[in-house]
């Protein structure tokens, strides 16, 4: 045999025994390719990593499959779907440098600013898909929804259970923050979510009020600014300084409806 096949021979052995490391299958990462080896199967070595290689392709479809459905992520809302075309470049070079992950290992914020109907929740939810299609733990919600939610698991003393259940997620989307009911009882809540989350996991945060404006949320000015700072200390703002889409699609359409059907016909009377 030679040197080159034996280096093959060897990185198929490591191979097998990586993936079924991988697998939680310590015993067999180490015992399977020897004994195959000693009871002279190598020949069936080359099969059995194509085997393992689309076990390994099968359980990530299974798992991105679980992590969509547990997202709750819009599915019509993806980049696929995206119309970046009205936005600056730096805001879709922003997005796209987003859905790589890699702010989520260092528990940074993102945070989308902009009036309605500018795009902000097709955005976040298009970057939650990239981000479950890569393996990431997503979760997209209502700000107004999980609050209650909250509140809820509050009256129940089940607070921390319930905080650790988002734990879960490596990026916690909370859309429309601006819409919060604004109660005391709300806004200890969603500050204790901030409080929990921060410098531990990320948050996506969509909002219509810029943070001169979120006294209306917490309310109390000291609230206001500790809330503020947690978000903004590791965080990346996303401006989406554009005009509304549905205002601008009504425009259009009323345009079209106003419109002669027969131009030409109207000028020969």
């Amino acid at each position: 045999m030679s040197d080159m096949t034996n280096v093959g021979d060897r990185g198929i052995s490591e191979r097998i025994a990586s993936l079924l490391n991988s697998f939680r299958l310590p015993t067999a990462a180490k015992e399977l390719v020897p004994r195959m080896t000693r009871d002279g199967y190598e020949d069936a070595l080359t099969s059995v990593l194509e085997v393992m290689e689309q076990e390994k392709s099968d359980r990530q479809d299974r798992r991105v499959e679980r992590l969509r459905r547990a997202s709750k992520l819009p599915q019509g809302k993806r980049f696929e779907t995206f119309d970046d075309s009205r936005f600056p470049r730096e805001l879709s070079r922003k997005l796209r440098d987003l859905a790589h992950g890699r702010f989520l290992a260092e528990a940074i914020n993102v945070l989308a600013f902009g009036l309605p109907g500018t795009g902000k929740t097709h955005a976040a939810a298009a970057l939650g898909h990239a981000l479950v299609e890569a393996g990431h733990p997503v979760y997209f919600t209502p700000t107004f929804r999980l609050v209650q939610e909250l509140l809820v698991a509050k009256r129940d003393l089940e607070l921390p259970r319930a905080l650790r259940k988002l734990d879960n997620y490596e990026l916690l989307i909370l859309d429309d923050i601006g819409y919060v009911q604004q109660s005391a009882d709300e806004v200890e809540v969603l500050f204790t979510l901030m409080a929990e989350r921060y410098e531990r996991k990320s948050m996506l945060i969509t909002s219509n009020l810029v943070f001169s404006q979120w006294d209306r949320i917490f309310k109390n000015p000291m609230t206001t600014a500790a809330a503020v700072d947690r978000i903004v200390h590791h965080s990346i703002i996303l401006e989406f300084d554009v005009p509304s889409y549905r205002v601008n699609k009504s425009g259009k359409d009323s345009k079209e409806k106003t419109k002669p059907k027969n131009p030409k016909a109207k000028k020969a009377k």
